[in-house]
C-alpha cells in the first residue's frame, strides 16, 4: 500500500539499506586484499547474473529482458562496468571515506544531465544550490587528502569516474527504451554485460589472486553478489514503490556518512576536519537536490 510519509518500517528499512551500502565499501576494500579489484568486480557481476535471473524468474519478469533492448542494454552494461571497475580500483588506492563521499556525488552529475537532456527535469534554484554544495564537497574531498598517505589522488579520481559511470547508468535507464522494461530488467542487463567486460579487463590489471587471499574473501564475494547487488536493490525498489521517491532518495546522504564512520572504526582511517566538512557539504547538497518545492 502506497504511503505519503515514512513510518517506523520505512525508516528501519532505509537505515538498513544505507548501512548495507556503506558496509559494502568495507567489504570491497577487505576482499581487494585477496582478489585483484577488477577480477573481483567481474566475478561479482558473473555470480549476480544468477541471483538477479532467479529473481526475475520468481517474479515472472523474464519476459521484460528483450532482444529489442539489446542496444541500450549493452550501453547500460558498459556504463555499469566502468562504474565498478573504477570503484573497486578506487577502494584499492584510497580510503573508504574518500571513495564513498566522492562516489555519492553522483546526484551532481545526474542533475546536470537531467537539466539538459531529460524533459521536465530542469534545475530549480533550490536544486542548483544543492548541486553547488555537493560539487564543492566533492572538490574539497579530492584536494584535501591529509598527510596519512591512505588517500591518493589517483584513487579519488577513480572514485569520481565511478560516480560518472553511476550517473551514466541512471541516465540510460531514464532516457532509453529500458525505462519501460523496469529496474529489475535494467539490473539484469547491467550485470550480464558487465561480467565479461570486467573479466577481460582484469587481465590487464596484474595477477588475479593476491598473496593475502583467505577463504573469507570468497564468502564476502558471494555476499556481495547475492545480498548487496540483488537483495539491496530489491529492497530499494520496494521502498520506492511504497514511500515518496524524494524522501527515499534523500536518505542516500546516510551511506557515505556511515561508510566514513565504518572506515574509521574498522580500518582506522583518519577523520580530518576537511573530510568532515566535505561530508556536510555533500550531504546537504543531496538533500536539497532531492527536495520537492
Amino acid at each position: 500500500m502506497r504511503k505519503d510519509r515514512l513510518d517506523s518500517t520505512g525508516i528501519g528499512a532505509l537505515l538498513a539499506v544505507s548501512l548495507l551500502l556503506g558496509f559494502n565499501q568495507i567489504i570491497v576494500k577487505y576482499v581487494n586484499q585477496g582478489l585483484q579489484p577488477v577480477f573481483f568486480a567481474g566475478l561479482r557481476s558473473t555470480i549476480a547474473v544468477g541471483f538477479v535471473g532467479l529473481w526475475l524468474w520468481y517474479r515472472g519478469l523474464l519476459r521484460r529482458v528483450r532482444l529489442t533492448d539489446l542496444g541500450p542494454g549493452l550501453l547500460i552494461g558498459v556504463m555499469f562496468a566502468v562504474e565498478f571497475l573504477a570503484l573497486f580500483v578506487a577502494l584499492d588506492l584510497t580510503t573508504v571515506g574518500h571513495s564513498a563521499l566522492i562516489m555519492y556525488s553522483m546526484p551532481v552529475w545526474m542533475g546536470i544531465l537531467a537539466h539538459f537532456f531529460l524533459p521536465g527535469e530542469r534545475s530549480t534554484p533550490l536544486k542548483a544550490a544543492g548541486l553547488a554544495l555537493a560539487f564543492a564537497g566533492t572538490a574539497l574531498a579530492i584536494v584535501s587528502r591529509g598527510s596519512s598517505g591512505q588517500a591518493t589522488l589517483l584513487g579519488d579520481l577513480c572514485a569520481l569516474i565511478a560516480a560518472w559511470g553511476w550517473a551514466g547508468t541512471a541516465f540510460v535507464a531514464r532516457k532509453s527504451r529500458l525505462r519501460v522494461a523496469g529496474p529489475e530488467a535494467q539490473l539484469f542487463w547491467m550485470v550480464l554485460v558487465s561480467a565479461p567486460i570486467l573479466l577481460v579487463a582484469s587481465l590487464f590489471f596484474g595477477p588475479l589472486l593476491r598473496a593475502g587471499l583467505v577463504p573469507m574473501h570468497w564468502f564476502w564475494l558471494v555476499f556481495q553478489a547475492g545480498v548487496v547487488v540483488a537483495g539491496g536493490f530489491v529492497t530499494w525498489l520496494w521502498l520506492l514503490s511504497v514511500y515518496p521517491a524524494s524522501i527515499v532518495a534523500s536518505f542516500s546522504f546516510l551511506t557515505p556518512l556511515l561508510a566514513i564512520i565504518l572506515g574509521y572504526l574498522i580500518f582506522a582511517e583518519p577523520l580530518s576536519p576537511s573530510l568532515i566538512g566535505a561530508t556536510v557539504l555533500v550531504s546537504c547538497g543531496i538533500v536539497l537536490i532531492n527536495r520537492r518545492v
